[in-house]
């Protein structure tokens, strides 16, 4: 009796240590999954940038074509280009960014993502607006917060395109056209006449009513200024 209680222990063991086998080797099957899914993840790499903001994502299987979400940068041959592509292929070029993808495709067929890199500490598009590389697309990200103090920052410090005498976008010309006006109206004999006021910038340009960068910045308004004329309006000689 005693030899057959001993046999039956005995499979019991066994049949435990088997259990226990099957059990660390599911686990460890897991484990190995997990393993192998990270590995894929990191395995996107920016292998090129078509132009500022776009670049190609090579993944395991294809090649993705990307633009960064909210953020507009400069055409070729416009100024501040070369700054935005040299900004781009810098920061993105032979990385592996995590992708989290804002709109699967824009009008161009191009797939809308937020592109962070540094584990989670540099926000491409974030960093391009606050340098003034680019400029924020409100209408695109519902007037981001983040972005939206980056570009007041950016413009405020008058960085990169800020410093510019150039329209780049309708966007943006919408925001900052001015509505023309003639201030400091002069009462003569026959009535008011109109005395042209210009907008002279803290660094000395001038603009005229209708100029995009009238009133904007730093500044103050003089009759009869002194400085540099604006390329865009003409200062005080209207083109």
């Amino acid at each position: 009796m005693k030899q057959l209680m001993k046999c039956a222990i005995n499979i019991l063991q066994l049949n435990l240590s088997v259990l226990l086998i099957c059990i660390v080797g599911f686990f460890s099957d897991l484990t190995l999954s997990a393993n192998e899914d990270s590995n894929e993840s990191n395995d996107f790499e920016v292998i090129r940038v078509v132009q500022p903001g776009i670049f190609d994502l090579q993944t395991e299987s294809m090649l993705v074509r990307i633009r960064a979400w909210g953020v507009a940068f400069p055409d070729r041959g416009q100024p501040g280009y070369d700054d935005a592509l040299g900004f781009t292929e810098r920061n993105l070029i032979a990385t592996r960014p995590q992708i989290l993808i804002k709109t699967e495709f824009d009008v161009n067929n191009l797939k809308l993502a937020e592109v962070i890199l540094f584990d989670g500490e540099f926000n491409f598009s974030k960093e391009a607006i606050s340098l003034g590389v680019g400029w924020h697309l409100e209408n695109e990200t519902g007037r981001y917060g983040p972005y939206l103090l980056s570009q007041m920052k950016a413009k405020r410090m008058n960085l990169g395109i800020w410093s510019k005498d150039f329209i780049y976008d309708k966007e943006i010309g919408s925001v900052l056209a001015p509505i023309p006006k003639f201030p400091n109206m002069l009462r003569n004999n026959s009535g008011f006449t109109p005395k042209l006021s210009f907008w002279v910038t803290s660094l000395g340009r001038i603009h005229r009513p209708g100029c995009p960068f009238y009133e904007r910045g730093r500044g103050k308004l003089i009759t009869n200024p002194t400085g540099s004329d604006c390329r865009i309006c003409g200062g005080r000689s209207a083109k």
